[in-house]
C-alpha cells in the first residue's frame, strides 16, 4: 500500500517558472519518491498519511530566513524547516505534518550553471536534500553523511539524474586509495 501524501508546493518567486516551466511538478514528484525511499528509516509506515511544503523562493527570502533561524546573514540554496521529529509518536488517524523546504532560485540558479549541469537535476537534488532533512537524516558526521549521500544519489539514480557528489572534474571515478 502507498502511502497517502500531500504535497504542497508554493511559489513566491516567477523566476522559477521561467528558467523551468515544470518546476513546481518536477518538485512534487521528487519530494514524493524521496518520501517513498526515506520513510523506512524513521520508521514511519507506508500506511501512515505525510504532509510538507515546498516553497520556491527568491534569495531575498533564503537569506531573511537564514539570518533569523540560523543565524547566517546570507542567502543559500535549501533549508529545511523540520515539524516532526522520527520517533515522536503519531495519534491514530492523523496525517505526520513532516515541515517545509525552502529553496532559493538565485543561489541555486547560480549553482547549476557554476556546477554546469542541468537547473531541473539540482533543483531535484536540492529537494531530495531537504526532504530528507524533514524526515531526520543529517550530515553532521562522516558516518551520517555516507547514509544520507547513499539515499540521495539512488534516489536521484531512479530519476536520471546523475550523482552530484561526483567530481565532475574527472573523466572516470578516482581510484580509492
Amino acid at each position: 500500500m502507498e502511502a497517502i501524501v500531500t504535497i504542497d508546493v508554493t511559489s513566491a518567486c516567477t523566476d522559477w517558472s521561467r528558467v523551468c516551466a515544470h518546476t513546481e511538478r518536477l518538485a512534487r514528484d521528487t519530494a514524493r519518491l524521496t518520501l517513498m525511499r526515506g520513510m523506512a528509516a524513521p520508521g514511519l509506515t507506508p500506511t501512515v498519511p505525510v504532509e510538507l511544503g515546498i516553497i520556491l523562493a527568491d534569495n531575498a527570502e533564503l537569506r531573511r530566513l537564514n539570518r533569523d533561524y540560523r543565524g547566517k546573514d546570507m542567502p543559500t540554496n535549501v533549508l529545511a524547516f523540520p515539524a516532526w521529529e522520527p520517533g515522536r509518536p503519531i495519534p491514530p488517524g492523523m496525517p505526520v505534518l513532516l515541515g517545509d523546504v525552502v529553496l532559493g532560485f538565485g543561489i541555486v540558479a547560480r549553482e547549476a550553471a557554476d556546477q554546469d549541469k542541468p537547473f531541473a537535476d539540482h533543483l531535484r537534488h536540492l529537494v531530495v536534500h531537504g526532504v530528507l532533512h524533514l524526515l531526520g537524516y543529517d550530515h553532521l558526521t562522516h558516518t551520517e553523511a555516507l547514509i544520507m549521500e547513499s539515499l540521495e544519489t539512488s534516489t536521484l539514480a531512479t530519476l536520471g539524474v546523475p550523482d552530484p557528489y561526483r567530481c565532475t572534474m574527472w573523466s572516470v571515478e578516482p581510484e580509492p586509495t
